[in-house]
């Protein structure tokens, strides 16, 4: 029992060292790799899923209704995402084998709402918390020794590009985390900017004036093209999906 005791301080003394001691990667920081056992196998992030946007969330502990709430609306968008391009992975702190109990009981419960859904994305074993450690998701003053809800966005060139942090208490909105993909891959590919509720559709900004008074006079349907409010906010015209 003195053993157990004296075993169990050293993990509680060890686990508040890494969320003192360890931020969090920054947005523009490359995604810290791991290798650790997960629901579909061994899971080396990010390499596994090669040139796909990629999606870290983490959750503190399986068989907790905010979490499954969470997962189950992520298996009813893995539709959505496959089509983005995006490869999901789910950490948790309990063992391969709970989590595999914890997955057939979410599939359970979307086959009751008539969505037999399958779960596919891989929900990974943090045992060691060796993960947590890495991308900052214990946070000793929310004093508690499990993860927070954190979600890490990351690009093909697995670049963080995205990061947010909820406390256990408040479950996440899926619909504006795919909100916040369409967002980035469309400003990476059109050198764009989003505004204030922006949605997939609308009309996006552009980081300076689209054209000089030369130009709109060699080619007039520019004009038509962009509109502007006041004199700094250019907008480039979208057709509606």
């Amino acid at each position: 029992m003195k053993q157990f005791t004296v075993t169990l301080l050293i993990v509680i003394f060890s686990v508040t060292s890494w969320a003192k001691d360890k931020k969090a990667p920054l947005i523009g920081d490359k995604a810290p790799s791991f290798t650790e056992k997960s629901t579909n196998g061994i899971l080396n992030f990010p390499e596994d899923f090669g040139t796909n946007w990629k999606i870290l969330f983490s959750h503190p502990l399986d068989f907790t209704a905010v979490c499954t709430s969470e997962l189950c609306g992520l298996a009813r968008n893995q539709k959505k995402l496959d089509e983005l391009g995006v490869k999901v992975a789910v950490v948790s702190i309990d063992e391969v084998e709970r989590h595999l109990l914890w997955k057939e009981f979410m599939e359970r419960v979307l086959k009751e709402e008539n969505n037999p859904t399958k779960i596919e994305y891989p929900i990974v074993a943090d045992l060691s918390g060796e993960i947590s450690k890495k991308y900052g998701m214990l946070h000793h003053s929310a004093n508690d020794k499990r993860d927070v809800r954190g979600v890490f966005i990351i690009d093909p060139e697995n670049t963080i590009q995205a990061i947010s942090f909820y406390p256990m208490s408040v479950g996440r909105n899926m619909d504006e985390i795919i909100r916040t993909v369409e967002a980035l891959q469309l400003t990476q590919s059109e050198n764009v900017l989003t505004p204030l509720n922006w949605q997939p559709g609308d009309d996006v900004l552009v980081p300076h004036k689209p054209y000089t008074s030369d130009e709109l006079e060699i080619n007039p349907e520019l004009k038509e093209k962009y509109y502007n409010k006041g004199e700094y906010m250019w907008f480039k015209k979208m057709k509606k999906k």
